[in-house]
């Protein structure tokens, strides 16, 4: 019979925190880019249900005041909205000061908010390039820059999730050029946060979705016939042979956000249903 008095296992046995206490978000207060929608709803909804306030920040301002309203219905009063260009500096950081003044601090950070026009690498031009640049890369670095000083100072810690994409993996489609580009750069701004936040207790990671059935992908009338045939022919490469739901996305959220995943930071969760299998 092995011996394992060396060891001192029984005093050296973590006390496990229960299940329930590893999910709630009571008393933390998130932002989602981008949250009025999709994905960002997705995560949004699975957070306040979690217990955590939420700040959507987001341009559609229609959009933005039917998502607080529902969540407040479902979740409480702890539900907000501010509109946002993230991809101007001035409204991030307007973003980030109304969110401290109105629940008093920042815990979770998830820079959701990505527009992928279909553009072939002859036709795109500067002004396409600076604006999804602008919304998928420099919107994630003006938050991080500004939720991590406010986590810093509070002393705590904190996590932040960067929802990038497949494509940060493997190109989907031929005329996502830029797009790819500016989701390689945010998996890549991902890892070097990692890397120095970590000292303060602040833990980057990032989702990779793959196809995801909202609005904007072939799931509306004013999607472009170009871009049905395009999810067409994406879903039938993905082993599930289904496109993912938004909830799927903040479920994962969820678990990047919570205690779960309290030893990473630097990694990037792939769903996709299994399509960069194919």
């Amino acid at each position: 019979m092995l011996r394992y008095e060396h060891l001192n296992i029984e005093k050296k046995r973590m006390e496990l925190s229960s299940l329930q206490t590893l999910f709630d978000l009571h008393g933390k207060v998130a932002i989602v880019t981008g949250g009025a929608m999709g994905i960002g709803y997705g995560i949004a909804y699975r957070l306040a249900e979690a217990g955590a306030s939420v700040m959507i920040a987001d341009l559609n301002e229609e959009a933005g005041i039917v998502a607080v309203t529902e969540l407040k219905k479902q979740f409480g009063k702890k539900i907000a909205f501010v509109k946002t260009n993230v991809g101007r500096e001035e409204d991030v950081m307007q973003a980030v000061d109304q969110t401290v003044s109105q629940f008093g601090r920042i815990d979770i950070l998830v820079n959701n908010a990505g527009i992928y026009p279909m553009i072939s690498v002859m036709q795109i031009t500067a002004e396409d390039l600076e604006k999804i640049f602008s919304v998928n890369v420099k919107s994630a670095f003006f938050f991080i820059q500004a939720v991590a000083k406010q986590m810093i100072k509070q002393g705590e810690g904190g996590k932040i999730i960067n929802i990038t994409s497949i494509d940060a993996l493997h190109p989907s489609s031929v005329g996502l050029a830029v797009y790819d580009a500016s989701k390689h750069g945010l998996w890549g701004l991902t890892k070097n946060v990692a890397l120095e936040l970590a000292p303060h207790h602040i833990q980057v990671n990032a989702i990779a979705p793959g196809g995801i059935a909202t609005p904007g992908t072939g799931t509306s009338k004013e999607v472009p016939d170009a871009m049905k045939e395009v999810v067409k022919k994406f879903i039938d490469k993905i082993p599930m042979k289904r496109m993912g739901e938004p909830d799927e996305i903040g479920k994962v959220a969820l678990f990047l956000a919570s205690d779960l995943s309290s030893y990473m930071t630097g990694s990037q969760i792939v769903v996709d249903g299994g399509v960069l299998l194919s």
